[in-house]
């Protein structure tokens, strides 16, 4: 029996915890959701807030303060809110795809530095950041030991190195000016086979939180090339079931993970920006329909704060000005829709209130322009 992408929509909802809010903890909800993107420091506020029962904005302050989620750079090259005990496997499976992506950079190299330059300093990096430093001490330093700009170095190893962000305040614990600390457990380099270990590991959790899923899908998560991902695949074989997928794909799956019914109900959602769920797949159509794509995913990778309904993308969504949420549909909705939106806003604006009540604002200019068929403030 071949899944419809209706009934890949639920299977995913259902583990992203966005058919109905799950009563876990932050921790909890973290390690099920396997990773939060975290470019904008709001946004794995609004994921938790859109995925768990009676969301507590100071629980994530708390596990970030103590280092039982930690922010890095991960998967795709960009940052991303872990579960600490995941830190270490993630970090391991992605430092080929980290060390490609920055050590072979032309700037980098263009500075005169090479692989050995970044991993010989690692060590001495860890001790200096026993305490958190922002980005001017860790160049300074580096400078001050090596007796030459070191600008381009410390870009590379606040990335490819293992390093978090420290928390450095309100209101979403994280701001402009980010600062860096060493983790607790340092995950050391890996070599090609701890790598793969740790890229099939990866993968394991990527099927149980974002499943059915296709080698493809994989491989556009974590931006590694395809024959990783392959090899991934094929190291979980035994553990797998493969199912048949719109147009002949293969999809993969864990036996025994959810796969409700197509017909299931999917409540609305705000979704926040850069949602994981909207980049998580090749086939970004089992949640985001093709004709929206280039309104919800910009020109520069900006992923606006986005409309579900029904379980799939509908439109997006922005602070109104005197407090609610304007929310732009791309398509008219049924007026039952737009009362549960208007629910989850009025929700929305409440939590916003004591944060940030402006959030996303700079993003305002993608706004012009937007083919909205209607558009409503709403959640006042």
């Amino acid at each position: 029996m071949t899944m419809t992408v209706r009934a890949l929509n639920r299977a995913t909802l259902a583990r992203q915890l966005l058919l109905e809010r799950a009563s876990t903890d932050v921790a909890g909800a973290v390690r099920q959701l396997v990773a939060l993107q975290a470019q904008h420091p709001a946004s794995p506020y609004l994921a938790l807030w859109n995925r768990v029962d009676g969301f507590d904005p100071a629980a994530l302050d708390a596990a970030f303060a103590d280092a039982t989620v930690v922010k890095a750079t991960l998967m795709r090259v960009t940052l991303h809110a872990v579960d600490a005990g995941d830190h270490l496997t993630f970090k391991q499976a992605m430092q080929p795809t980290l060390r490609g992506a920055r050590l072979n950079d032309r700037r980098y190299a263009g500075a005169g530095l090479s692989h050995a330059d970044a991993e010989a300093a690692i060590p001495q990096v860890l001790e200096f950041l026993a305490s958190p430093r922002s980005n001017a001490e860790c160049e300074a330093w580096l400078t001050a030991r090596r007796g030459e700009p070191s600008t381009w170095l410390w870009w590379a190893l606040r990335q490819f190195g293992p390093v978090v962000h420290a928390p450095t305040g309100p209101p979403w614990s994280f701001g402009a000016r980010p600062s860096y600390v060493a983790p607790a457990h340092p995950p050391p380099l890996a070599d090609d086979a701890t790598a793969a270990a740790a890229l099939a590991e990866l993968f394991r959790r990527y099927v149980a939180g974002f499943g059915p899923v296709t080698m493809p899908d994989f491989a556009q998560f974590a931006l590694v090339y395809r024959p990783q991902a392959k090899a991934a695949v094929e190291a979980l074989a035994d553990e797998l079931e493969e199912l048949a997928g719109p147009g002949g794909t293969v999809l993969h799956d864990l036996p025994g993970a959810p796969r409700p019914g197509e017909h299931v109900p999917a409540p609305p959602r705000l979704l926040g920006m850069w949602d994981s769920l909207l980049l998580a797949h090749a086939d970004r159509g089992r949640v985001l329909p093709p004709e929206y794509r280039k309104l919800v995913i910009r020109s520069n990778g900006d992923t606006l704060p986005a409309l579900l309904v029904d379980g799939f993308v509908a439109g997006v969504w922005r602070p109104a000005d005197g407090g609610g949420i304007e929310a732009a549909a791309f398509h008219p909705l049924p007026a039952a829709d737009w009362a549960g939106l208007s629910a989850e806003a009025a929700a929305l604006t409440a939590l916003l209130a004591e944060r940030d009540p402006t959030v996303y604002r700079r993003y305002d200019r993608w706004w012009t322009g937007l083919p909205a068929a209607e558009v409503r403030v709403i959640g006042r």
